[in-house]
């Protein structure tokens, strides 16, 4: 391994804590990749000049995070870094390409149907009217991370599976020359079942977040409702939170 690593012994943050972070933040960025090894605790406290109990106490914690596991015979190892999605308009391809994390989509469902009353209420058109639903697998690192269920009105653009399959829908979205606005989400936790358990990796009642999102155009048009379902394990969003005046 051949990270730049060091710790502040003057600084109140404990030593393990330094350690850990520095790992974690390697490992988000890319600079430690999935299946990489991290050497023994012994190499790493002499390096750094810390004891064994301070780097076998950052190790954990991260292992506890599911970012590290250790494996007999073979070390600790990387196993991959948790997406920490903020709260903003973006896309969960566009998120994952920024963090590193090779993104892939497969695409199940490209269909017209007719809208549902939840769908219609959100596209803002007759219920029963035709609205195209898409639904793919997004990976990273080949390991899924997001089931996405995505309403569109239609004619809005053109749903080529294999190009969703190469990017992501907001950048088609603005490819076709809508500009994407402002949305209104929501998000929420429950129990995997077990076919979406399956799915994505997770055993049945494994913990799920859940986004519902409604994103608007320039215009003020409902241009994209999407009902999504993320791996815990995997994923997080993040929250800025400002104090009133």
């Amino acid at each position: 391994m051949s990270l730049q690593l060091s710790v502040d012994r003057s600084s109140p943050v404990p030593l393990y804590f330094q350690l850990s972070q520095q790992l974690e933040a390697a490992i988000e960025h890319g600079a430690l990749t999935p299946g990489s090894l991290l050497g023994n605790e012994i190499e790493l406290a002499a390096r750094l000049g810390l004891s064994r109990p301070t780097v076998r106490q950052a190790i954990q914690s991260l292992v506890d995070k599911g970012l590290l596991v250790r494996r007999r015979g073979v070390g600790t190892q990387v196993v991959h870094s948790q997406v920490k999605r903020p709260l903003e308009l973006s896309s969960l391809y566009d998120d994952l390409e920024s963090a590193g994390q090779r993104p892939a989509t497969q695409v199940l469902v490209n269909i017209v149907e007719p809208a549902s009353t939840e769908v219609a209420a959100a596209l803002g058109v007759a219920e029963g009217s035709e609205v195209h639903r898409v639904e793919r697998l997004r990976l990273a690192h080949g390991e899924p991370m997001a089931y996405l269920c995505n309403f569109l009105p239609p004619g809005l653009l053109e749903l080529d599976s294999a190009r969703m399959e190469a990017t992501g829908l907001y950048r088609l979205m603005r490819g076709a020359g809508i500009t994407l606005h402002s949305a209104r989400q929501s998000v929420g936790a429950r129990a995997a079942g077990a076919e979406e358990g399956e799915r994505l990796g997770e055993p049945a009642g494994a913990p799920l977040l859940t986004m519902q999102r409604t994103t608007f155009d320039d215009t003020g048009r409902p241009v994209e409702f999407g009902t999504h379902v993320y791996r815990a394990s995997r994923y997080s969003f993040e929250f800025q939170l400002l104090v009133r005046p």
